[in-house]
Order: C-alpha cells, then structure tokens, then sequence
C-alpha cells in the first residue's frame, strides 16, 4: 500500500497537471532556503565570529592553515543548520501547496470519487504554524542527537518519520473529515501514517530531490488515505463546511 502510493506519487510529480504546482513549490523552496542560507552566514559573522576572535590568540605565521580550516568546518556547520532547517520548511510551503497538489491528484487518479473541499484559509494557516513549531522542536532534538554516534541517523528518519506522515496525513484527511476525525484517524492508522512518513524522511535525505519534499508527500498522503478509506469499506467522508 506504501510503496504503491509512492509509486504514484512519484509519477504525478512529472505529470503534466502538476507542472504550474511544480515550479510555484520548488521556486518558493529554492528562495526561502536561499534567504535562510544568507540569514544564518550573517548571524554566524556578526555574533559567533567576534566571540572567537576573543578566545584565540593572533596565531603566527606558519599556523595560518588553522584559519583555512576553520572555515571549511563553519561552512559545513551552516550546511548542517540549513539541513536541519529544511523540515519546517517543508512544512511551510505544505500548508500552501497541499490543497492544489490534492486536487490534481483527485481528479487524476480518482475521477469518480466526490471531489475533497480545500480547508479555510484560516485553518491552513494556524495549522502550518502549529505544526512548524512542533516540527523545530523535534529537530533540535534531532540536532542534539547529533553528537552521538549511532543515533543521530536514526533520529533524523524517526522525528521527521514520525512528524511529516503525521502532518501530511492530517492535511490529506481533513479535506474530507474535520479536524477531530482526521486526528482520529490518523491516530487509528498510525503505524501506516508512520511507515509513510519514514518514505517522506528518506526522500528528504536525497540532497537536491528534497527541495520536492512537499509535493511528493502530499501526494503520498493523499493516496494513502484514498487507500486505507477504502479498505475500511466505505468513501472518505466529506467534511462539513
């Protein structure tokens, strides 16, 4: 059932339908990480560089290589905090995209099934927030996981296992359930919600790939849920209002 919905997924990245949904993501992606890259450089310069510059000493000449080095190693601690940062990212531009992925996917591969209504304005909005604080929150622990050997990879697949299949699920349910029902039952599912979120987090771990994280999981999501209506016997239930 994962893999199937993945499958499909994957294929309805590249499908015509998608492509103004296509571009619209990955350039809000591609932008917001840019300015999070320049935020981060800046704030490493202006507040971290002068308490270095405090604590060593004027090195002499021939031990100027540390400086080399030293750089090398903050660039690849920003590329690390980026990294950490992509999930709420996702997150984020989910909350925008999610409904417009949706729709595609509806009425692509479940043409005769009642259309799913787009959530309020409103709700999507405090929605996306709710969950970007919630997923900061795990991947600080993730990032204090970090440091220890053996359990820092598999922190970063079951926090963001455990909190992208959540949240995408929840997004996918609630345009046929309130949001009550689709917390319901996603808790109902929760084994499965989570095995797809582990598809998602390993899709995120794909450098490049991964700027497509919020298409492939909405998409993911929605056929999941499509499949697991299904097999509990009945349609998804519209959600009212």
């Amino acid at each position: 059932m994962i893999l199937a919905a993945a499958a499909a997924s994957l294929r309805n990245l590249f499908a015509p339908e998608t492509r103004n949904v296509f571009w619209k993501s990955l350039g809000l992606t591609i932008l917001v990480l840019i300015g999070l890259w320049f935020g981060l450089r800046e704030s490493f310069i202006a507040f971290a560089m002068p308490m270095i510059d405090g604590f060593i000493p004027d090195l002499p000449e021939w031990a100027g290589w540390l400086t080399f080095v030293f750089g090398i190693l903050a660039s690849i601690g920003l590329a690390l905090g980026l990294a950490m940062l992509l999930s709420p990212v996702t997150a984020i531009i989910a909350g925008l995209f999610l409904d417009d992925v949706a729709e595609v996917v509806e009425k692509r591969d479940y043409p005769n099934d009642p259309p799913g209504k787009a959530l309020p304005t409103s709700e999507a909005i405090i929605a996306s927030i709710k969950f970007f604080g919630v997923v900061v929150v795990g991947n600080v622990i993730a990032l204090m996981l970090l440091f220890i050997p053996g359990i820092n990879f598999i922190a970063f697949f079951l926090v963001n296992g455990y909190l992208l299949g959540r949240e995408f699920f929840e997004f996918a349910a609630m345009r046929f359930r309130s949001v009550e029902e689709a917390k319901l039952y996603r808790s109902r599912h929760s084994s499965t919600v989570f095995l797809g979120g582990l598809v998602i987090a390993g899709f995120l771990a794909v450098p490049f790939l991964n700027l497509l994280t919020p298409l492939f999981a909405a998409g993911l999501m929605v056929h999941l849920h499509k499949a697991l209506s299904a097999r509990d016997g009945a349609v998804s239930p519209m959600r009212q209002g």
